[in-house]
């Protein structure tokens, strides 16, 4: 199975989630996105490698970071492997001594340890096909404004079920050009269940 190679477009604050924040990766040669829901913790230590902030004290990505080169380990690559039920599996591949050995993550923390390390993240097509989030060409998603804040959403999310295909696929269209990824993500899940 090819990997796909992602990168990260941006954060942005989720408004419908207190605390959350929507990290958004990107398709290296590709129009789709991929949105996952991450916690304010990992969100922040994502954000401060990004923009090279130096922290007084090590965070904890920090500190796995330094105890890896420490030791001469040191993390090729970061895969998101799986999609259960909403939760995405990642794994870090990481090289000792010649001898390749792959550590069960979660993906926030292993896309902050990944910034850390300049390493690829990639992942599959079954998970982008699933997942992912397809921009037309006129869509333009802007990855310079890292905790933008995301407009609140126009159609609560538990009304989507009484919506119809063509006014989700308009909501998409809208929550999409609004950075809105959180609620793009709920919206193409429903249309996903509803062409199952």
């Amino acid at each position: 199975m090819n990997k796909i190679k992602l990168e990260i477009v941006g954060l942005s604050y989720s408004q419908t989630q207190s605390g959350a924040y929507a990290l958004v990766l990107s398709e290296e040669n590709g129009n789709r996105r991929l949105p996952i829901i991450i916690g304010g913790f990992e969100a922040q230590a994502i954000a401060i490698e990004l923009e090279k902030m130096v922290p007084t004290r090590p965070l904890t990505h920090d500190l796995f970071k330094n105890f890896a080169t420490t030791f001469n380990i040191h993390v090729k690559e970061v895969v998101i492997y799986n999609l259960v039920e909403g939760i995405f599996y990642s794994k870090l591949v990481c090289e000792f001594n010649g001898e390749v050995t792959e550590i069960d993550a979660r993906t926030s923390d292993a896309i902050a340890i990944g910034v850390r390390f300049k390493c690829p993240v990639y992942t599959f097509e079954n998970i982008l096909s699933s997942a992912g989030i397809l921009l037309d060409e006129t869509s333009e998603i802007g990855g310079d404004a890292l905790f933008s804040e995301s407009e609140e959403a126009e159609e609560p999310a538990d009304t989507l079920s009484t919506v119809s295909i063509e006014e989700l696929e308009n909501q998409l269209n809208e929550a999409i050009a609004n950075e809105d990824y959180e609620l793009a993500s709920k919206i193409r899940d429903e249309i996903n269940k509803r062409n199952a």
